[in-house]
């Protein structure tokens, strides 16, 4: 029996092209702005970490799920309010002596990127990876912190 893999996220990111590719069209033909989303980290991504976004008064937290990989893996940048996360999971070889029956693990490359808001720190965001878990901290700035304020009653 041969083995077969299957990339569920595959479908998803072709469908999620084949979107982009109608509606860049329509922009064309219509003089919208066109986008530049044609990263060759995006077209060549075969899986995507699930992610937990959070947000509390002082920060914006990224949290990425990244088991088996190292922090030398993964590459993180910023350009024009947007934060890329891209890497590669390489797949074990198969030992003379063995073999797989089941491979459920996503390898290969992957990308995420997230849309930041304006108002953020740029120069002070940091990342972390411990224990297969990517944690990316971007600050607020003051402008965005909500305020509370005191009313006095008459």
């Amino acid at each position: 029996m041969s083995l077969v893999r299957y990339y569920p996220m595959r479908d998803l990111l072709t469908a999620e092209r084949e979107f982009s590719r109608l509606f860049s069209g329509l922009e064309n033909r219509f003089n919208f702005p066109l986008r530049k989303e044609t990263d060759e980290e995006y077209e060549n991504a075969v899986w995507m970490p699930l992610t937990d976004i959070y947000e509390d008064k002082d920060n914006y937290r990224l949290i990425l799920d990244l088991p088996g990989l190292s922090k030398s893996d993964v590459k993180l940048s910023y350009l024009n309010g947007e934060l890329k996360i891209s890497g590669e999971r390489q797949q074990q070889k198969e030992e003379k002596d063995g073999k797989f029956h089941r491979v459920e693990r996503t390898y290969g490359k992957f990308f995420r990127s997230f849309k930041l808001p304006e108002k953020v720190k740029e120069d002070n965001i940091e990342a972390e990876f411990k224990d297969g878990q990517l944690t990316v901290v971007i600050p607020k700035t003051e402008e965005v912190k909500p305020k509370e304020m005191q009313i006095s009653v008459k």
